[in-house]
């Protein structure tokens, strides 16, 4: 072939590949990579709704919504991409300002704080040496070291939980696993949008277990409360804003009291306006701005969420919001100092991790009625909502802030110096049921072990 020719050939490949990329489908892959989100959704806010229809000619968008919630009324709307290009995070720049439009977003994604591959994480996952094998029976899973260090066969003489049922946003759990026998109420697919909350995977591969190993958690720390599965990551441990604040109304609705996130994104804090406004409501069923969510009614949520692997201050969220009736959950040692991979509070005196629990090694359960050790400020997590749920359960006209903050107030204080992140409140789960506050410091503790490493020496 000459070189006449060959030039010829790649003019009009060029030619076509432009011409490709210039059509729906090329402007629909080019909105999908602008921003970790729905390629096709905004969400946004209208204080009058008879706006809709013009809001909705002049941002190109379908006029039906994808969904709608709140007073005022907070839309789920799709991008025409007959008449656009633009990208989700340029059509709601362009929204800001608009005196019509209150709280514009991306239908952003969440991500499981052990999912592999984020940026913003260690990734603590099965493949850094914490395996299906490491405590893998039914008898590790009951003898491990975690119970003893909160002092939870104890406190379960006070209370067991009865009659709190606690909502898991996650992957989903194995619906017949051993561990959840008579523990269970029925749960909601929010990924597929059916009745089937069970887990979706392969063995080993993504976040394929993490909803599992949470709930087993919880159901080894509080035994007598109920789960309530709520699948809103998929097997990768991804999941959407909209589809988790479909969850948390659903939770409400539906009995729920508690409920534990083991997921969150990494942004500002008015990244996500539609999910701070619906956790402030659901502890005191307003907002500071008088925002109502009428689908929760007078249900009450505890929002107990982690804090994230990257072993750095920058907020995660949810749990950075730090509003009342929710705590932020870091990962503690067998020696109650920080693991090397939770985040911490940093030096502008914003304490948003409030409280630490075990989470290095804690066996649970995983699908097919296994069980393994898993590392990660998500398997803390679910020992405080259990925790919370035995508080609730001893004072059942208890609100969200009243028990979250009696977990947190009677947490064992290791601080040391006024360094805030070697601030690691550790929970008691005795201490927490009798609201003992002058619960003594175990003797391992000590000014001279912990900090090593940690840049706290």
């Amino acid at each position: 072939m000459n070189k006449f020719i060959r030039i010829n050939r790649f003019k009009v490949w060029l030619a076509f590949l432009i011409v490709f990329l210039s059509g729906s489908f090329g402007q629909k892959m080019f909105a999908q990579n602008n921003c970790d989100c729905a390629p096709n959704e905004v969400i946004f806010e209208l204080a009058n709704a008879n706006n809709l229809t013009a809001v909705a000619a002049q941002y190109k968008l379908k006029l039906t919504p994808l969904g709608q919630i709140g007073t005022p009324a907070t839309y789920r709307m799709e991008i025409d991409r007959t008449q656009t290009t633009q990208t989700p995070v340029q059509i709601v720049s362009a929204m800001t300002g608009d005196g019509r439009i209150a709280k514009p977003e991306v239908n952003r994604k969440l991500s499981a704080a052990e999912r592999e591959g984020l940026p913003w994480t260690i990734g603590h996952s099965w493949s850094i040496g914490h395996s299906w094998s490491i405590g893998g029976s039914a008898k590790g899973y009951s003898r491990q070291w975690f119970p003893a260090k909160v002092r939870l066969n104890e406190a379960h003489q006070v209370s067991k939980g009865d009659g709190v049922i606690i909502a898991v946003l996650d992957t989903g759990i194995d619906l017949s696993h051993p561990a959840f026998a008579g523990k269970l109420v029925p749960g909601y697919d929010f990924v597929d949008n059916d009745a089937n909350p069970g887990e979706e995977g392969v063995l080993r591969q993504g976040s394929f277990g993490h909803g599992t190993h949470v709930a087993g958690i919880i159901a080894l720390t509080a035994p007598n409360a109920k789960i309530m599965p709520l699948r809103v990551l998929n097997s990768n441990g991804e999941g959407e804003l909209w589809r988790v604040a479909a969850a948390l109304i659903w939770a409400a609705q539906h009995g729920a009291t508690i409920v534990n996130i083991s997921f969150g994104y990494p942004e500002n804090p008015n990244a996500s306006r539609l999910l701070k406004d619906l956790i402030d409501d659901c502890e005191d069923g307003t907002t500071a701005d008088g925002k109502h969510f009428p689908e929760i009614g007078e249900n009450r949520l505890a929002i107990i969420a982690g804090a994230g692997n990257g072993a750095t201050s920058t907020k995660l969220y949810p749990a950075g919001e730090n509003l009342d009736g929710m705590l932020g959950v870091g990962a503690s040692t067998r020696s109650d100092t920080r693991t090397s991979f939770s985040n911490f509070n940093g030096q502008s005196g914003s304490d948003w991790v409030e409280v630490s629990a075990p989470g290095e090694n804690i066996v649970s359960a995983l699908p097919g009625g296994r069980y393994g050790a898993w590392n990660g400020t998500s398997m803390a997590t679910p020992i405080v909502a259990g925790i919370a749920a035995l508080v609730k359960a001893k004072n059942p006209a208890f609100t969200p802030s009243q028990f979250v903050e009696q977990v947190k107030e009677t947490s064992i204080d290791t601080r040391y110096g006024n360094n805030p992140q070697i601030r690691i409140r550790r929970v008691d789960a005795l201490c927490a049921v009798l609201n003992n506050q002058t619960c003594l410091r175990p003797a391992t503790l000590s000014n001279d072990i912990g900090f090593k490493g940690f840049g706290f020496e």
